[in-house]
């Protein structure tokens, strides 16, 4: 598969997580009587994962993350060559998501981005109250977990076929864990568009939410390759 191709792929994998992840945060987890709350917001992010897994998996790979892209590179699955490429249709596509989004959601009355509108954040703004230690261990901790399950997932001596559904309900797991810590990242693409939007404190703390996945996600990569002993090359 050419590069153009799996870079489009990726584009419309990272749009779709974005807007169905941060857009059920936005739009359904808090509305007045039928809420979906944090259950919900966590099961959009890992069905949105999960449909993407099948749908671009066979094209791209389905990282629709920096940090994923990162992990699998450490992990010997993907060739540091394409990194940066992929890292930038990522976060276009989460830039892009997150814009659709704003369009939607300024359509009802009352709203503003000052409610956070997904945006991730530590201190005053995480959604708990939690430090700055905190919610850098937990990102890079959970990060290190979701590369090491999709490592595992996709390893050549499992079983073909099944890898998106590990891969979506670890991600869920994940969120229920820490959206009251960070609103949960685990994903510089995905904490881009919304910091984007809010841009003052957003900005400021969006280093976090780069520097913690991305730790994360390479010390995941490095872990699983080598505790399994693979030695494959890309």
């Amino acid at each position: 598969m050419s590069l153009s191709r799996r870079l489009a792929a990726e584009f419309i994998g990272t749009f779709w997580l974005v807007l169905g992840g941060c857009g059920t945060a936005v739009l359904a987890a808090g509305f007045p009587h039928t809420g979906v709350g944090f259950v919900g917001v966590a099961l959009a992010f890992g069905l949105t994962l999960l449909t993407m897994a099948y749908a671009i998996g066979h094209i791209s790979g389905c990282h629709i993350n920096p940090a994923v892209t990162v992990g699998l590179c450490t992990g010997a699955r993907f060739p540091a060559s394409e990194v940066i490429p992929y890292i930038v249709v990522q976060v276009l596509g989460g830039i892009l998501a997150a814009a659709v989004l704003y369009v939607i959601a300024s359509g009802a009355e009352g709203f503003s981005l000052s409610a956070g509108f997904a945006a991730n954040g530590y201190g005053a703004h995480s959604p708990g109250g939690y430090s700055l230690l905190s919610c850098l261990v937990c990102e890079v901790v959970m990060t290190l977990i979701f590369l090491f399950v999709i490592m595992g997932a996709t390893d050549k001596r499992v079983p073909a076929g099944f890898a998106p559904i590990p891969i979506g309900l670890v991600l869920t797991l994940i969120h229920l864990i820490s959206i009251p810590v960070t609103n949960t990242s685990v994903n510089p693409a995905r904490s881009t568009g919304p910091a984007l939007l809010v841009g003052g404190w957003a900005l400021g703390q969006l280093w976090l939410f780069w520097l913690a996945p991305i730790t994360g996600g390479a010390l995941g990569g490095l872990l699983y390759r080598g505790l399994s002993s693979e030695g494959e090359k890309v």
